[in-house]
């Protein structure tokens, strides 16, 4: 009976041996997903998944990486960056374009052709990819035909595998922007697969044999286990970066922060904030094809907002400001040619500059406010308080006014008054002279 009993378990440890050795040997699928403008973020989040993806495939074999993607378009040389991150994987990248309404626009189509298999959810978008220039404007003839054939010739390379009619559809969203919609890619064999979501995906791209690193590679992903990969912080934020929005509200903290420690030196904290703020918007600037006219007009807004706290009649120079500001955001953000993500609505300015402006104008009541309160300290701020008569207010001999003590804010006076005080009488502070209160009778 012990003999049975340990056979079976000898029998149970091999299985389990097996199982572990079976699911090691099988495709693991690491997932990344990824929503907005192509900025150096997703880079990086690119790269650093795949890199992880290839440290894992030295153990077990048969690792994808899969990107769910959904991008407008972004810059041309973060672009390429990716696709040479892309084409020097050790592990098959493959790019799938959702959920629904998703789009691989602009840069995500050079994106999209770029990886070793591609899909693409129903109702989902590709291509429109023709160069512009990095302030939005559109490129003169010359440079925009350099570069235009620069990259016809790149999608020509990497859509080499394809269907003659794939190839030309790819240089067509080059040369004219023509998009397509994801039947009309797949009829074309620019795209492997339409699929409702990424186990769909997988399973109809089982068994297709691609190319990694000049090796053929079959696909074994029909029950491969899909695990997410998401983005650290630091990734995330300066991913959020490239929203105009995002950019004009750290521009206006950050101005008017740094604003603050002008006029009231000695803190630290709003300039920290303020120079924090300044910087994340400046690199997100940076992301964006912004009109650097718009930024100086935004810098005018506020030279004016502060020359309002100064000026002796208030409320002109705010309602400039807040004018001047208002254009600049328009302008720095939606100069003819600027892609549709890289703008920002009417409301949105709108909503970032009243705020600001009302900000700068309580500044200002605040400011007048105080010019006109009576003081509250020195010898100046005794001027109507009250107090009581310790001594006496009479006539000395050889004075010319009547003098005695009176007890003022906790501290005994010398006192004049026009009029014979008794003691224990109340009295009002009406001048100062020196160490000398000039009082009346209350």
């Amino acid at each position: 009976m012990r003999k049975h009993y340990l056979v079976t378990f000898l029998l149970l440890l091999l299985l389990l041996g097996f199982g572990r050795a079976v699911a090691q040997s099988g495709s693991s699928v690491l997932l990344l997903q990824v929503e907005g403008p192509v900025t150096p973020a997703m880079a990086e989040y690119f790269a650093r998944g795949i890199r992880a993806a290839e440290a894992e495939a030295a153990a077990a074999p048969d690792q994808v990486v899969v990107v769910q993607l959904d991008t407008p378009g972004g810059a041309i040389d973060i672009t390429q960056k990716i696709v040479q991150t892309f084409r020097a994987s050790r592990v098959p990248v493959i790019v799938y374009v959702a959920p629904r309404g998703a789009q691989a626009a602009s840069a995500g189509s050079i994106i999209t052709i770029a990886a070793h298999a591609s899909g693409m959810a129903p109702e989902t978008v590709i291509g429109a990819a023709s160069p512009v220039g990095q302030d939005g404007a559109e490129l003169d003839a010359t440079l925009f035909r350099k570069i235009t054939e620069d990259m016809k010739a790149q999608v020509r390379g990497l859509a080499a595998g394809r269907s003659p009619e794939a190839i030309a559809l790819a240089e067509a969203m080059i040369e004219d922007a023509r998009a397509v919609h994801a039947d009309e890619a797949l009829a074309v064999g620019l795209i492997d697969a339409i699929a409702n979501d990424v186990p769909d995906l997988l399973r109809q791209l089982d068994g297709r044999t691609v190319i990694v690193a000049d090796q053929p590679i079959t696909l074994h992903t029909a029950n491969a286990p899909i695990r997410p990969y998401a983005m650290n912080f630091i990734e995330s934020i300066l991913h959020a970066l490239s929203s105009p929005v995002l950019i004009g509200i750290l521009l206006a903290i950050g101005v008017q922060a740094i604003l603050i420690e002008i006029t009231n030196p000695g803190g630290w904290v709003a300039g920290f904030v303020g120079v924090l703020f300044l910087a994340l918007a400046f690199y997100g600037l940076g992301q964006l094809p912004a009109n650097w006219f718009g930024l100086g007009l935004i810098l005018i807004a506020f030279v004016l907002f502060l020359l309002e706290v100064k000026a002796p009649v208030h409320g002109a120079l705010a309602v400039t400001g807040a004018a001047t500001m208002f254009v600049g955001f328009l302008v720095l953000f939606n100069s003819p040619g600027t892609p549709e993500f890289a703008r920002i609505s009417i409301t949105s300015a709108l909503l970032i500059t009243l705020p600001t402006a009302v900000f700068f104008i309580f500044l200002v009541f605040m400011v007048v406010r105080g010019q006109r309160r009576k003081p509250i300290t020195g010898t100046q701020g005794l001027i109507g308080q009250t107090g009581v008569v310790r001594q006496a207010i009479i006539v000395q001999p050889g004075a010319d006014g009547r003098t005695g003590r009176v007890f003022v804010q906790g501290e005994l006076w010398r006192a004049e008054a026009d009029d014979e005080i008794g003691p224990g009488e109340e009295v009002e502070v009406t001048a100062v002279r020196g160490f000398t209160l000039q009082v009346k009778r209350v």
